[in-house]
């Protein structure tokens, strides 16, 4: 029920953290992966090689014009198809409310929600096309369920991905495609390496999760998998928290 062998997943930000974990466990079940990122990504090509796994990069900017279609097409072409498409790239920049500049907002709604449509919108056109069926994986937050400090782009954003996981999966439901989402909790990743090097920041929030820690990028393995595999069949424009309890507080 969790084996992936023969299929293809696409992963974007998989340099480090969540997207590189999300590649490394899609592949150890068996899947071939294609990741696209902004710089290139050496250790995560090695870590899917020893798995024995194809690796295909694209290094694209997502905050930069991009063509969905184009990108899907040279994921198709090297690797034969798309099954899974995992959007995780995303960036965060904090500042007041008064002081937000429409720059950033601009550049972090890119990246965190324009890019995931653009790169679903292609993949499901090509999932349909070839009847194959698919999985849509969208990264939300515990910020789409709360409004944060000092990052109202990326709440925005993040408030975003789960409207556009609910709308994506009623329209692709009847080609055999699913459409979830994943919201982290607090990651030791680089977005949140402000809040981890700020002492009182940091201390309140591990005083609000009942596991007492931050996140892992493998916490979310178990999820990842099960979102991408047969076993999650039936379900569909549901978002996940794994948050270590956060939310129940």
């Amino acid at each position: 029920m969790f084996d992936l062998t023969g299929q293809v997943a696409l992963v974007t930000g998989a340099r480090t953290g969540l997207g590189q974990a999300a590649a490394i466990t899609l592949a150890r079940a068996g899947a071939d992966i294609a990741a696209i990122g902004s710089q290139p990504m050496p250790e995560t090509a090695e870590r899917i090689a020893a798995l024995g796994r194809r690796f295909f990069a694209i290094q694209q900017d997502l905050g930069s014009p991009f063509g969905g279609a184009e990108l899907i097409g040279a994921v198709t072409d090297t690797l034969g198809g798309i099954d899974i498409l995992v959007n995780n790239a995303g960036i965060i920049r904090r500042n007041d409310l008064a002081d937000y500049s429409l720059e950033d907002w601009d550049a972090v709604n890119a990246v965190n929600l324009r890019a995931a449509f653009q790169l679903s919108q292609a993949a499901a056109v090509e999932m349909v096309r070839t009847r194959r069926g698919g999985r849509i994986i969208n990264i939300a937050s515990m910020l789409s369920y709360q409004g944060g400090i000092r990052v109202v782009a990326y709440t925005a954003a993040k408030h975003g991905i789960v409207g556009l996981t609910k709308a994506m999966a009623n329209e692709l439901a009847t080609h055999g495609i699913t459409v979830n989402a994943i919201a982290p909790g607090y990651m030791a990743t680089d977005n949140t390496s402000v809040l981890r090097q700020d002492t009182n920041r940091s201390r309140d929030i591990l005083a609000r999760i009942p596991m007492g820690r931050w996140g892992k990028p493998d916490d979310l393995a178990t999820a990842i998998l099960f979102l991408a595999s047969p076993a999650s069949g039936y379900i569909t424009a549901t978002t996940i928290p794994v948050d270590g309890g956060w939310l129940s507080r």
